[in-house]
């Protein structure tokens, strides 16, 4: 992919999806799809195989920005995705779960041991849009701020599981772009899009 890996802050719990996972575009067919290729390219790149990304229906050829969030033991374990659509969301994915389990410099690179554990979430984005500060709606949007070279994202998960009000919500997004928290008044650039969530355990 082209574009610098995203790290946003993450939701804290695994329940997250529980909020976003009904309804949506992507069938429970889909759904599964997807979560299980994650698994799987977590699982190849430890035995430092490839495995085939020809998406296997047309739907997931669409391109999309996704983000991948793991966990294990109902605790973070890395997090990275990509806000914009340059490839299928089929590869998209396998990217960042991969990028995921063994970029986030947060955390040392998952184990085989630790494979079998991780719990997999997948934000699938819509197209970033622009919009005013009083738009902007906690619970369902994302937020990607941004000023000169500096920008940072939020997914609409976030605030959610924080508690942030809707101030809190824009002052930290812009904290997050290493901007003053009072940048979204000054000047800074707002886009907003929502995430299709879903989880592992949404399947079971």
């Amino acid at each position: 992919m082209s574009q610098i890996p995203e790290k946003p802050l993450p939701a804290r719990s695994p329940t997250t999806s529980d909020l976003y996972s009904s309804g949506g575009e992507f069938s429970r067919e889909e759904r599964s799809i997807l979560l299980a290729l994650a698994h799987k390219s977590i699982e190849a790149a430890l035995h430092n195989r490839e495995i085939p990304l020809d998406p296997p229906a047309p739907h997931l050829e669409e391109p999309r920005g996704v983000f991948t969030t793991l966990y294990r033991r109902g605790h973070l374990r890395g997090c990275v995705g990509y806000v914009f659509p340059v490839t299928s969301v089929y590869r998209t994915v396998a990217e960042t779960a991969r990028a995921a389990a063994f970029e986030d410099t947060r955390f040392h690179p998952v184990t085989r041991e630790e494979a079998a554990e991780l719990e997999v979430h997948l934000s699938i984005l819509s197209p970033l849009r622009p919009i005013a500060p009083d738009q902007v709606e906690v619970g369902r949007h994302g937020l990607l701020a941004s000023m000169g070279s500096r920008r940072g994202l939020l997914l609409p998960q976030v605030p959610v599981e924080y508690g942030w009000d809707h101030t809190t919500f824009l002052e930290q997004t812009c904290r997050k772009a290493g901007l003053p928290a009072d940048a979204w008044q000054k000047g800074a650039t707002l886009e907003a899009f929502t995430a299709e969530v879903f989880g592992d355990r949404d399947l079971r």
